[in-house]
């Protein structure tokens, strides 16, 4: 079949890709940047992809007119704690308006479980998404689950950060909320069970896993599978703000989404609906045994995506391609070059830098920096680095954005997420002497800009200085 799969670079999108395409379909991928469309080179051959930003777009180009089946993966609640059931409602019935310009005969759609009368605004979001599709002139059938758990997940991550983090907790009641936990890998086995199956056409299916758990169950388990010993006492003095910022401080979450997240976390999500798994002959995975096979492919550095990666993980949610080249005027520089000898082993050092294997040059007053940034609601270092010698224009690199990374021309360049007067970029390249080029420039905001800049210089001049040395030589120091 001809399938469009709306938020192709997303967390569940890309598990999706090579399931679809190794099941012998025909993807078209929808991504509003074709810049930071993340898949790698042996998928990007036989896949199409489009350019789309449904918040704006109604007419269906060309390529899409043409499909079977479309995904619904599509939502903002990252990017918004006051307005993202608005873009999501007007991001669904401009998909609605542009399905009836194409063939399409089913839609496939990913949402909540909706079973309570109280509903968070997130699940309220979710269900009213799902009823402006079902006006849409296709087949609609609709995924309703709680959280998803594999490598790479929020919710994995989240609870990873935490039981990693903090042996001692104490925590907000809601921690006593059950919720049904479902395997990322349950969630693909559903998601492309249901293609061209007429009994699932115009119908909504819960789907979950086993096991019904509280999050501080979930916690506990996990701890356990990793070996770690962890304390949790839960109070009910915990306000939804102070919850925010506790998941915000600890986690690799930004403070919108932790406000969100709490928000859900309030209400259970559990099901008795297993008709989709009876119809799909589906055995559902454990917990447990989700959390050791996300760890798996942890160990194995075979995590295909992660939520971090995420333009919403971020405060840069712009055109990637606005960037890429470097200011000329207005600019202040730290510019350091040096002669190398083996460029191969330099280009795999500057495709590792960052995450685990830090600046390469005085990592604790990195580490400072993040703290610092985390204190002003910046990102911090925490959301690290996917895989760690891969890289692709669009991940997240602790607090910067990759906007380029091209092997063949030997340059990375990144752009500052953090909390900063201005705009930042720093940029590698090794030129056609094998001259490595390190280039820091800074875009100053008014005098504060400025202020900002100078007062960090003498920091800048030796931890950049020191970056680069190592980074020519291979000798890493503090």
């Amino acid at each position: 079949m001809r399938i469009l799969l709306t938020g192709a670079n997303g967390y569940i999108g890309m598990r999706l890709l090579p399931k679809l395409l190794d099941d012998g379909h025909e993807v078209i991928c929808a991504v509003r940047n074709k810049v930071r469309f993340t898949s790698n080179e042996e998928l990007l051959e036989k896949v199409e992809i489009v350019e789309l930003d449904f918040l704006k777009d109604t007419e269906a180009p060309e390529k899409i007119r043409n499909i079977d089946v479309a995904y619904y993966l599509i939502h903002s609640m990252s990017a918004s704690t006051k307005d993202f059931d608005v873009k999501e409602a007007e991001a669904a019935r401009n998909f609605n308006q542009m399905m009836e310009q194409t063939s399409v005969n089913q839609v496939i759609y990913l949402s909540g479980i909706v079973n309570e009368k109280e509903l968070s605004k997130h699940l309220k979001s979710r269900k009213q998404v799902e009823d402006i599709l079902y006006k849409g002139d296709f087949k609609l059938t609709v995924l309703r689950a709680a959280i998803i758990v594999g490598s790479g997940s929020s919710s994995f991550e989240i609870i990873r950060d935490l039981c990693e983090k903090l042996p001692a907790m104490v925590t907000p009641r809601w921690v006593k909320t059950r919720c049904q936990p479902i395997a990322i890998r349950n969630i693909i086995q559903y998601l492309t069970g249901v293609i061209g199956r007429e009994a699932c056409y115009n119908e909504s299916f819960d789907v979950g896993g086993p096991d019904i758990l509280t999050y501080k169950e979930m916690m506990q388990i996990y701890a356990d599978v990793r070996g770690l010993k962890i304390w949790i006492v839960d109070v009910p003095v915990m306000s939804p703000r102070l919850s925010s910022y506790w998941l915000y401080f600890v986690t690799s979450t930004s403070y919108r989404l932790a406000q969100n997240l709490v928000d859900s976390m309030k209400v259970e999500v559990i099901t008795k609906d297993t008709r989709l798994q009876e119809l799909l002959n589906i055995e559902p995975i454990h917990y447990r045994e989700a959390i050791e096979m996300a760890f798996y492919k942890i160990e194995q550095n075979e995590v295909i995506s992660s939520w971090k990666d995420s333009l919403s993980s971020g405060r840069f949610r712009k055109d990637l391609n606005k960037y890429v080249q470097l200011p000329k005027y207005g600019c202040l520089h730290d510019k350091k070059v040096v002669k190398i000898e083996n460029p191969e082993e330099v280009l795999n050092r500057i495709w590792a830098i960052g995450g685990y294997n830090g600046w390469y040059y005085a990592d604790f007053l990195w580490k400072i920096r993040g703290f610092l940034d985390k204190m002003v609601g910046g990102v911090g270092l925490r959301r690290g680095r996917t895989h760690p010698d891969r890289i692709n224009a669009g991940d997240s690199l602790d607090f910067w954005r990759v906007l380029l990374a091209d092997r063949e021309e030997r340059r990375l360049l990144l752009f500052a997420e953090m909390k900063v007067p201005g705009e930042a970029w720093l940029e590698f390249k090794i030129d056609e002497k094998n001259i490595l080029h390190q280039n820091a420039t800074f875009r100053p905001k008014g005098i504060l800009g400025r202020l900002y800049w100078y007062s960090m210089y003498p920091f800048h001049y030796f931890i950049f200085e020191g970056m680069i040395n190592t980074i020519a030589k291979g000798h890493k120091k503090e």
